[in-house]
């Protein structure tokens, strides 16, 4: 999908909010939009996820699976938790029983299970928060945009959505994603964005040595002549060890899906070690190490 001199402007004779927009929706990454409050960044958004047309331009290509998160969830709805969920997996195609039991695990996971049955109307922010999220993710789409969507969850469910998240990129999915907190998927992104003058601008990437955000490292042995998986979650940096174990450091946002996809290769990779690195080495208490020779992800430490 490709953006060409796509513009936005408020009615027909308003003022311009974006114009003569460039952009090639680059595929299986995630993609950071940064710009100041009122630049325009909810508006290209709106118009990546398909919710608004251009005023000017075209967007061209096929259009991939979308699902969209906004900052303000419409919660009066006349739906429960789990009610609404099932009518929007529907909507994607999938059976009722498949869409429900989605359902279930999203609201699990996100820690709102408890609210199944409860209207939206009556959930708090939060919670109508984490619904919002699991209808996007319930139906496994391949363009998710993420407008200010950690906004109102608790840490463990910005934790969740987190590694969510590094598991669309890692099935092959673009997830595009606005929030105001820079430490957000901190060395995650692959591109990043700046709206700026109505229009976009593509920021360069940190120099290398620069602070990445919390990271993991991964010490693993791989069967005798197999090759490392290609196309590895979070682009993880890799050094080989004397003792025949390859190190792998990867932002901490995609060490579960890194972990994942390593334990599910064919033949499987073994994890040996697994260590949490401090933001700032320079400064922070190393942390313990954990050991272990896994052949799933829950047995890793």
């Amino acid at each position: 999908m490709r953006l060409r001199g796509v513009g936005r402007r408020y009615g027909l004779t308003g003022p311009w909010v974006l114009r003569g927009v460039d952009l090639a929706v680059p595929a299986r990454a995630l993609v950071r939009i940064e710009g100041a409050n009122g630049t325009g960044k909810s508006t290209l958004l709106r118009l990546l996820a398909g919710i608004d047309a251009p005023s000017e331009g075209r967007i061209s290509g096929d259009r991939p699976r979308t699902a969209y998160v906004p900052e303000r969830f419409p919660a009066a709805l006349p739906f429960t938790a789990a009610g609404y969920l099932v009518h929007l997996g529907r909507v994607h195609g999938l059976r009722t029983a498949e869409a429900a039991a989605r359902a279930e695990a999203w609201l699990t996971r996100f820690g709102a299970a408890g609210h199944a049955r409860t209207p939206l109307a009556e959930l708090s922010k939060g919670t109508s928060q984490k619904v919002a999220v699991a209808q996007a993710l319930l139906a496994e789409p391949e363009l998710l945009v993420l407008d200010e969507a950690w906004t109102g969850l608790d840490t463990a469910a910005r934790q969740e959505l987190d590694r969510a998240v590094a598991e669309r990129v890692a099935a092959g999915a673009t997830v595009v994603f606005v929030d105001h907190d820079p430490r957000r998927l901190a060395g995650a992104a692959g591109h990043t964005f700046r709206v700026e003058g109505r229009g976009l601008v593509a920021v360069p990437r940190a120099p290398a040595g620069t602070n990445p955000g919390p990271r993991v490292r991964i010490d693993a042995v791989g069967p005798p002549g197999s090759p490392l998986p290609a196309g590895l979650p979070g682009d993880p940096e890799q050094a080989q060890r004397e003792d025949g174990m390859l190190r792998l450091t990867v932002t901490a946002a995609y060490s579960d899906a890194l972990l994942s996809a390593l334990l599910a290769a064919r033949p499987p990779w073994h994890i040996r070690r697994l260590t949490p690195l401090p933001e700032d080495a320079g400064t922070a208490r190393p942390p313990a190490q954990a050991s272990a020779d896994s052949t799933a992800p829950g047995e890793a430490p």
